[in-house]
């Protein structure tokens, strides 16, 4: 089983749902490409729509993660790009992330406004990095 160190040391502003440090030693590190909202067979799935976007990136996630034998619990960073950001889309990402990531000791976490991804009509794109 991992060590997992959780750290948000004084003189850093409070969190809302992520971690600033997460010290971790494991037998293994899982590197999770950036997952996007595309189905098995690579078809894009919830066009336009962030909050479905994000649903299918996470449940994405969750597979990769079960493939290399690890869950959200595991996850030690994410992060997270989404496309021509606005603060009003945070409310959509944090809801369906809170769903996923575990509310104690949530991993280091960073969320970055892009201009675009990989394909057209994608809105979030998000990469994981977890150790077992």
């Amino acid at each position: 089983m991992a060590e997992k160190e959780f750290l948000n040391p004084p003189g850093l502003m409070p969190t809302r749902g992520w971690t600033h440090v997460v010290a971790a030693r494991g037998e293994k590190v899982i590197t999770i490409s950036g997952q996007i909202s595309t189905d098995a067979e690579g078809k894009m799935v919830c066009r336009g729509d962030l909050r479905a976007q994000t649903e299918r990136v996470y449940e994405n996630l969750r597979i990769a993660l079960a493939a290399a034998g690890a869950t959200f619990e595991d996850v030690v960073k994410i992060t997270t790009f989404v496309v021509n950001f606005k603060h009003e889309d945070l409310a959509a990402v944090r809801e369906v992330r809170g769903r996923y990531v575990p509310a104690r000791n949530p991993p280091a976490s960073t969320l970055v406004g892009v201009t675009a991804l990989a394909l057209e009509g994608l809105l979030i794109e998000i990469e994981a990095t977890a150790i077992v």
